[in-house]
């Protein structure tokens, strides 16, 4: 358990290589503790270290999930990081490791998005994320994509042939990702014309 002295950036440099988790779920639960810190963990995605910025990404990943303790609070899901929303999405554009950049294509679409915003990001992701050597950051890309749809409903149809296509032509993992956003989609709008229906 990280001590009260211990910074969060201190907290993050621990591990041996750059993709090791190390102790991100306590730099997590520092932040759930002390929301105030929030801060910092959001700037060491930007650390030029980048088994550092990797462990913030995951760490602010781990508190944007729904499931996040505090979130049963009204702390959070995306609620918490929305006043870095513009420079989030700067650094989805910049991030070059790879768990970084898996974790942006998460975090950024769990953000309250304009319209316009969303599509620069759906853009981002299509053009550069889905072209991406590593099948995790091309998967969770897809991801991105539905997260963004569920937001805009103008960008459903772009986004059911992304997974159409790479449901058919990408990696083992986008192929299963894509085919399970698919049925998502789907019982989601039978559901609601049911709701019209019965309504």
């Amino acid at each position: 358990m990280a001590s009260k002295a211990e910074s969060i950036r201190t907290i993050l440099a621990a591990g041996r290589v750059a993709m090791a988790k190390g102790r991100t779920c306590e730099a997590a639960a520092l932040v759930e503790r002390e929301p105030t810190k929030m801060r910092s963990l959001i700037e060491c995605m930007w650390d030029e270290v980048p088994g550092v910025a990797n462990r913030a990404a995951d760490a602010v990943e781990q508190l944007t999930r729904g499931t996040a303790k505090w979130n049963q609070v009204d702390r959070g899901s995306a609620k918490a990081i929305q006043p870095w929303k513009a420079e989030l999405i700067g650094l989805l554009s910049e991030a070059k490791p790879i768990r970084l950049r898996w974790n942006l294509a998460i975090i950024v679409t769990r953000l309250k998005l304009t319209l316009g915003e969303a599509r620069a990001v759906a853009q981002l992701l299509e053009e550069d994320y889905l072209a991406d050597k590593s099948s995790i950051v091309k998967t969770l890309a897809l991801q991105g994509l539905y997260n963004l749809s569920r937001q805009h409903a103008s960008l459903e149809a772009e986004v059911v042939e992304m997974l159409q296509i790479h449901g058919r032509s990408g990696t083992p993992a986008m192929r299963a990702r894509s085919k399970n956003l698919l049925i998502s989609m789907e019982k989601q709008a039978s559901a609601k014309q049911h709701a019209l229906l019965n309504g």
